[in-house]
């Protein structure tokens, strides 16, 4: 990167310089102490930055996950937490990050949120970086691969963890086709699973699909049709690799509790991703979920439910394909793809985190995503790696360290060095105690390619 980066934002106020407010009094210099700083844009997006006394060179440009319009606060961060924050600037790397210029669904802006941000911390620190990388978690996960195909000019390397790396239309049609199942097979109505007026309404439907789901699962019916309704989510089983069970009631059990937890938060999210596109950007009308549910990773289990409950399996999926009528609003949909979506034209190289059993961002995203890369001839650029945690973005201080080292590697010298999970772990056991599980596998495939299914 050459001396004195200076960002070109997509927005045409940035490159004049009206957007940016300074936060801090103290004028631009080069940090010579560990320090803090902040900053707002004149949109309303704040800024905060942490950078080291002994400093290696290198920015990491932080984008942080969804937080829904109807809970308080929208904090800038650095980091995911305070442990990976503190390994990193320990590490030698400067930090910063935006609030995004809104909570909710911010993706629309993020981009130019974080470069804008990104160019008034280097106004305001003096620093001079000799790369520049991008990393985040979740919907920043999502944010930062829409870095890594259109911030080239500034940006040299990006490393989503957890990331929606579906797009957001995507990301709703898999949550609809299991509200889908819930309502038909379980609720027995049809229930609003989208185009939500209100907030009020995504939440009277949240709390109609959990009362359903928790119903069903006092039958040996109910709790065979809640694993299907887990499947279509791609919920898994929650029991780590080492300690798999294959006892069918234990795993169920572990479903039906991740999916009352994960309808209470992607309902209503789905209002928040509707108000940003304007509209029902989902659609099931003419999915046929009999071949749909025949590349789940949890057929099996289904079946094997439905058997012991005396259910015909092929009859709820019909039910489901009769039922499904669904219709999206066309300019919602390119509104979505056109604000939130991926092509898998990179710019730079790509390093992917992502737990084996993530109930909000599946880790058959990532099978979806790599399918984008390769399509766009990108593969060479492209390594993913996984960790045998259950929970959504679990990671360790040490393994999130780990990716960036990598990526770091591949920025300097132009090549990958040995990625195996053998190596992995061994990279982040030398990093730091915090503890890693990098193993090697490859993920399913991703049910809510609805395009990929023609």
């Amino acid at each position: 990167m050459s001396p004195r980066v200076r960002i070109r934002t997509l927005a045409v106020a940035a490159a004049t310089g009206a957007a940016l407010s300074i936060g801090l009094v103290a004028p631009p210099a080069m940090a010579d102490a560990g320090a803090d700083y902040s900053g707002s844009l004149a949109n309303g997006t704040t800024w905060l930055a942490s950078v080291p006394s002994d400093w290696n060179g290198t920015v990491l440009l932080y984008s942080h996950g969804y937080r829904p319009s109807f809970v308080p606060g929208n904090p800038a961060s650095v980091a995911p937490n305070d442990d990976t924050k503190a390994l990193l600037l320990e590490r030698g790397y400067a930090l910063v990050g935006s609030s995004y210029a809104s909570s909710g669904w911010a993706v629309p802006t993020a981009v130019d949120d974080q470069l804008q941000s990104l160019d008034a911390m280097l106004d305001q620190t003096g620093l001079e970086p000799e790369h520049i990388l991008a990393y985040g978690t979740s919907m920043g996960g999502l944010v930062t691969g829409r870095l890594a195909e259109s911030a080239g000019d500034v940006i040299e390397g990006a490393m989503p963890t957890c990331g929606l790396m579906e797009g957001a239309v995507d990301l709703n049609n898999y949550q609809l086709d299991g509200s889908h199942a819930i309502a038909q097979l379980l609720a027995g109505q049809d229930l609003q699973i989208e185009g939500y007026a209100t907030l009020n309404e995504a939440f009277a439907t949240s709390a109609a699909l959990s009362a359903a789901v928790q119903a069903g699962q006092q039958t040996a019916e109910g709790r065979a049709r809640v694993a299907l309704a887990a499947a279509l989510f791609h919920l898994s089983d929650g029991v780590l690799e080492a300690e798999a069970t294959k006892d069918p009631a234990v795993r169920q059990e572990s479903l039906y509790t991740q999916l009352l937890g994960t309808i209470g938060f992607v309902t209503p999210g789905r209002f928040d991703i509707e108000s940003t596109a304007g509209g029902n950007a989902t659609w099931n009308l003419g999915v046929d979920y009999g071949k749909l549910f025949a590349q789940s990773e949890d057929r099996g289990l289904v079946a094997e439910l439905y058997r012991e409950a005396g259910l015909d399996l092929k009859a709820d999926l019909a039910t489901l394909t009769q039922t499904a009528d669904i219709a999206a609003d066309p300019g919602s949909v390119e509104t979505l793809r056109a604000s939130s979506g991926l092509t898998g034209d990179l710019q730079m190289p790509v390093v992917t985190l992502h737990t084996l059993d993530d109930v909000l961002a599946p880790v058959q995203v990532e099978q979806e995503y790599a399918e984008d890369v390769r399509g766009a001839h990108d593969a060479s650029l492209l390594r993913q790696f996984f960790v045998d945690h259950v929970g959504h973005c679990n990671f360790t201080a040490a393994e999130i360290a780990a990716g960036i080292e990598v990526l770091q590697q591949r920025v300097e010298t132009g090549h990958w060095s040995g990625s195996s999970a053998t190596v992995m772990n061994r990279l982040a056991a030398s990093l730091d105690d915090s503890g890693s599980a990098f193993v090697a596998t490859q993920p399913g495939e991703f049910l809510g390619d609805r395009e990929g299914r023609r």
